[in-house]
């Protein structure tokens, strides 16, 4: 009888950590909320607000939010949406995606870092299909043109496959080397959609009805973007 409550106690203890990682539907629904509203705030802002010349070229955006602290070793984790132009010059719904970044070197502190990816060609996006998209490595990125700058931004950059609106909140300091990436969710996507589809279909069908929790931000991208 102990040796069976022991194994029983230790197969709980085991199962724990898996039900404890479960994400309910209206954390993603949260994600998606969050992401528009940095959208929103990006577009407030002069000093950050997108130019309207960018924003009709998208073929693809991508909202990350992401988090970092560490001491010596630091670690940024976080989570994004992308949505895709299609064919038609409709949106698509936005898919969740995951964001991290490793890091090694002396650093400390704490921030938070919000990026909005500008994708101009229709290739880019889909290189989100494999297990890890690297910014700046699979597809060239440079710093997007900002709209309170006098001068007009030249074609060679506004063609640039991935144009990068950043911007960090908090104190972080410190040398580091860095290897970002962003992945698909499928996981994630089949709870926010209650679907099997997974991120190719998500975006470029139109399989998908949108819940009403994402059609704000399908509206806000769509009315930037015209």
């Amino acid at each position: 009888m102990k040796k069976f409550f022991s194994l029983s106690l230790l197969a709980g203890l085991c199962l724990a950590p898996a039900a404890a990682l479960a994400i309910p539907r209206s954390e993603y629904v949260e994600r998606v909320e969050t992401c528009e509203a940095i959208l929103q705030d990006f577009m407030a802002k002069p000093e950050t607000t997108i130019p309207a010349e960018v924003l009709k070229r998208a073929r693809g955006i991508i909202i990350v939010n992401q988090f970092r602290a560490g001491l010596v070793l630091g670690v940024k984790d976080g989570w994004g949406v992308v949505l895709v132009r299609r064919a038609d010059n409709t949106w698509s719904v936005p898919a969740l995606l995951s964001a991290a970044e490793g890091s090694l070197g002396l650093q400390i502190g704490a921030s938070a870092n919000e990026t909005i990816y500008i994708l101009t060609d229709d290739s880019t996006p889909r290189m989100l299909f494999n297990q890890r998209f690297h910014v700046g490595v699979d597809a060239k990125a440079v710093a997007g043109p900002k709209a309170a700058a006098s001068e007009h931004s030249n074609e060679e950059i506004l063609t640039t496959p991935v144009l990068v609106y950043n911007r960090n909140k908090g104190l972080y300091a410190g040398a580091s080397l860095k290897a970002g990436y962003l992945t698909r969710n499928d996981e994630a996507n089949r709870s926010l959609y209650s679907t099997n589809y997974t991120l190719p279909e998500i975006l470029y069908s139109n399989w998908v009805t949108p819940p009403e929790e994402v059609r704000p931000l399908i509206a806000y991208v769509t009315e930037l973007t015209n």
